[in-house]
């Protein structure tokens, strides 16, 4: 596949196929009126400080005997030929979900951002859509014939080009299902897969942030320690998405051993949550969850608590949260160029000022530095080759260049830059997030 590394383009047929095949079924193009264009591409509230329980809404249960886990196909390893260009499926899958942020998610942003939720119809369409999919091994019922993350940073980064909030939001189950189909045990795919695949999959998250200063990944406070057979979990987790209407959970917390990820499901004694608003991200509804003292079987405990696996986990996820800045970033740069060129000053347009072509310039440069770095880390994790390195590289860059991405637009715009008539000013508070989530999102 040409978007990885020499990759066979068997993976492209995979992803792109299916997901297209996943679209155009759905009822969603119908409804919303992007069914001619994809033929033509050829297919609340503020911190109160009071806690509420988490609710349980669904039993899992395991719907198949499993003798061993699934796992997507290995990728093509490298031939040492470098080329990003995303093939011909993926560049359907895209357009199509481009179209789609632009005629269905941009115009509910604003909205979505001031409620501090999204609605309940525009996430379903966006599940219809199949994107949840991607990371489910395909004999589960989901789309994963070969390694996803390529494909995955291609919809993240189509989605946040209508708004980071909601993408973020629509996508957090998906991580949730990622992990379990990339490192669950054959016993946890069996209860827990089979859900996200079914006509109303569960709200998820992947919670690994903690609400502290200078907060590092490999070094946790939440704490997981034995008891018997059982594992008891205590700490508190910061930007979660939705966590009130999540059912299922991924906690990571430290061990004996090492950091480790843990299922918990919502309903577990000892869980509750916070209302947490926060200054981007606020489609997201994000919230703290606490635990307690929080009782989880030894099963509960994913891919044997390795540590190299909760690392690739941290990695994958900066991959993702790079991946949301790319399309934001792009956002913000197809927003402001029209803008310099039609806005006069002193008779011209002010896009003749060097300080303004310049700045617009540096907005070029920086957002693509970013969609190339993170391209070539999610190419290198789907040819299986080691991809710490570009996945710090992305998440540098993004720590360094996405705030600036959206301050410089708000400060491009003027006056106009700083009120909600124009989005940069929410893409600004969004792209200041990427340099301080960590998790939440996989690819």
């Amino acid at each position: 596949m040409n978007a990885t590394e020499q990759q066979s383009p068997r993976s492209g047929m995979g992803y792109g196929l299916r997901a297209l095949g996943r679209i155009a079924g759905s009822g969603t193009l119908d409804r919303i009126g992007l069914r001619s264009g994809l033929e033509h591409a050829v297919f609340k509230g503020t911190r109160g400080g009071l806690r509420s329980a988490t609710r349980a809404s669904r039993t899992f249960k395991a719907a198949q005997n499993l003798t061993r886990p699934a796992r997507p196909a290995a990728g093509t390893p490298s031939s040492g030929l470098l080329d990003l260009t995303p093939d011909e499926e993926q560049s359907m899958l895209q357009e199509a979900l481009r179209a789609f942020a632009a005629e269905q998610i941009r115009p509910t942003a604003s909205l979505a951002d001031s409620e501090c939720q999204v609605a309940p119809e525009l996430l379903e369409q966006i599940t219809e859509l199949g994107v949840g999919a991607l990371g489910i091994p395909e004999e589960l019922g989901g789309l994963a014939l070969e390694q996803p993350a390529v494909t995955g940073v291609l919809a993240a980064e189509a989605l946040a080009h209508g708004d980071m909030g909601i993408a973020y939001a629509a996508l957090a189950p998906a991580a949730v299902a990622a992990a379990i189909g990339r490192w669950g045990s054959a016993e946890q795919q069996a209860t827990y897969l089979p859900a996200f695949t079914a006509a109303a999959p569960p709200a998820a998250a992947l919670a690994i942030l903690e609400p502290r200063a200078l907060f590092d990944p490999m070094d946790l406070h939440t704490g997981a320690s034995r008891d018997g057979a059982d594992w008891i979990i205590d700490g508190a987790k910061a930007l979660v998405a939705r966590p009130g209407d999540c059912e299922l959970f991924i906690i990571a917390a430290n061990t004996q051993s090492g950091p480790a990820l843990f299922l918990v499901e919502s309903g577990t004694a000892g869980l509750s949550i916070e209302a947490e608003p926060a200054m981007g991200l606020r489609a997201a509804a994000t919230g703290r969850l606490v635990a307690e003292a929080v009782r989880v079987p030894g099963g509960a405990l994913i891919g044997d608590g390795a540590r190299e696996l909760y690392s690739e986990c941290v990695q994958r996820a900066r991959i993702a949260w790079a991946a949301l800045a790319t399309g934001t970033a792009q956002a913000v740069l197809d927003h402001v160029i029209p803008y310099v060129n039609e806005r006069s000053a002193f008779g011209e347009p002010i896009s003749n000022r060097q300080a303004v072509a310049f700045t617009v310039s540096n907005l070029a440069i920086e957002s693509e530095g970013i969609r190339l770095v993170t391209y070539r880390a999610a190419s290198r994790a789907d040819a299986g080759t080691s991809f710490a390195r570009e996945a710090s590289l992305a998440r540098q860059l993004c720590s360094a260049h996405a705030a600036s991405i959206g301050s410089d637009g708000v400060q491009l715009l003027g006056g106009h830059g700083y009120i909600k008539e124009h989005p940069v000013e929410r893409w600004y508070r969004d792209l200041a997030a990427v340099g301080v989530m960590e998790g939440a999102l996989l690819v």
